[in-house]
């Protein structure tokens, strides 16, 4: 019996989703130069496992600056 690994490029790809996917609050706030961005990361970084503070932070980073 041999063991199986499995396909480490795979593995590679569904990596680089997930973290995109955490991170997708805070790439939305750079793109948009968010004037939060800053705290947006932070949130997202310590935060954003949560789920609710995932979806708070997205929310944040759509959401249209007044002036």
């Amino acid at each position: 019996m041999g063991s199986e690994s499995g396909n480490p490029i795979l593995g590679i790809i569904l990596l680089a989703l997930a973290l995109l996917t955490y991170f997708l609050p805070s790439i939305v706030a750079g793109y948009r130069k968010h004037r939060n961005t800053t705290a947006i990361f932070v949130l997202n970084l310590l935060g954003g496992w949560t789920g609710v503070i995932w979806l708070g932070a997205l929310v944040w980073s759509l959401l249209e600056e007044r002036k």
